[in-house]
């Protein structure tokens, strides 16, 4: 009878088992790290943009060359959260089987400058970019869905004609600047602040003081500047199908809804195009804000007979990037402003806003159609 062998040392069972421990926390660790990479692709994606957005056919698209491309301009327009707005428009300017162009607007507006920058890359896509070698001209026209006010109507103004759907609203031909103030709360509870400088009003719009009267001139200035520059494009724009100047006021009858047992008629009141306020879908037509009530599908075939195109034309849109973990919660980020914080949307900004829809800028989140 054979003897049994010796049992394995002690020694080489602790190491096996040892090994296999620190793999498995190393496999752990990387199984980690690849996770954390993949949830947090929107932070280190805008740094290597792909060359290309993915075009999607609308419904009932043709299979033909030449294309109409509809460009999704969505959600408060903030510097910092434009990045999907500029890839479209440049994707759309530089493909030359893109003849024309319809620009889908859902937006309360949002800053002066950002709204001016869309504004410049919209006309370089309307009229060419001959430094750039872009196609001479591509017929542009907007088609406004339920909102479409302020700076969202300012971009807009480079196309040839503007839809608006039947119970949309838009104008707000104005800009603001929102100082905000905790002088009198900072009194009650002994807090404030410091200032040291140089200059006499460096510091103006501090929200621990009021304004002083030259710190105001000095604001309503700046507001002043742009809104004559806001008056200037829409007038470029809009020209001679303005039923009256943005400057001259004009008498509008009130609606006054209702049973007629409990509503009294109220007398006329005065605007003017140029006020800041919002206009409904019927009052814009009527005043020459917009040029045609219709939908998207409307607005797409209206631009296919501008360009001469053929219905087998495609119509395309350019699909938004989603993060990995939208694709596997199956939602998408409110509005791409995952680095546009508070201290953003409350820093001191001029403003080409719908009345009422500051606080849009930290709550709203984007249409998409």
């Amino acid at each position: 009878m054979n003897p049994s062998p010796p049992p394995p040392p002690v020694r080489m069972s602790w190491l096996l088992a040892g090994s296999l421990v620190l793999n498995g926390l190393l496999v752990g660790a990387g199984a980690v790290l690849v996770g954390l990479f993949w949830l947090l692709q929107p932070a280190w994606s805008g740094l290597f943009p792909s060359s290309q957005l993915t075009e999607r056919p609308r419904p009932g698209s043709g299979t033909g060359k030449p294309k109409v491309a509809v460009i999704q301009i969505s959600g408060m327009l903030i510097e910092g959260a434009l990045d999907y707005n500029y890839r479209q428009i440049e994707q759309a300017a530089a493909d030359n089987a893109v003849e024309a162009v319809v620009l889908r607007v859902n937006s309360p507006g949002g800053t002066m400058t950002s709204s001016d920058e869309l504004h410049r890359r919209i006309t370089l896509l309307a009229q060419g970019d001959p430094e750039r070698n872009r196609p001479p001209k591509k017929a542009v026209i907007a088609s406004f869905g339920a909102l479409a006010a302020s700076g969202a109507y300012y971009l807009a103004m480079p196309a040839s004609e503007i839809f608006i759907d039947r119970v949309g609203v838009t104008g707000s031909i104005g800009v603001f600047a929102s100082l905000p103030t905790v002088e009198e709360l900072a009194k009650r509870h002994g807090f404030g602040m410091q200032t040291v400088k140089q200059g006499e009003i460096k510091d103006s719009g501090s929200p621990f003081r009021q304004l002083s009267p030259k710190e105001r001139h000095v604001w309503q200035d700046l507001i002043d500047t742009s809104y004559n520059r806001f008056v200037e494009v829409v007038e470029n724009g809009r020209g001679k199908r303005l039923k009256k100047g943005l400057l001259e006021k004009f008498d509008l009858k009130p609606v006054n809804a209702g049973p007629k047992d409990t509503v009294k008629d109220s007398p006329p009141y005065q605007r003017y195009l140029a006020d800041g306020g919002i206009f409904t879908t019927a009052r814009a037509l009527e005043l020459g804000l917009v040029d045609q009530i219709g939908p998207l599908d409307d607005a797409v075939r209206r631009v296919r007979e501008l360009a001469q195109l053929d219905p087998t034309c495609r119509v395309v849109e350019y699909e938004k990037p989603r993060a990995p973990a939208e694709w596997a919660l199956g939602v998408q980020a409110p509005w791409g402003l995952s680095h546009v914080g508070l201290a953003d949307a409350l820093a001191p900004r001029v403003w080409a806003l719908a009345p009422g829809m500051e606080a849009a800028t930290l709550l709203t989140l984007p249409g998409r159609e």
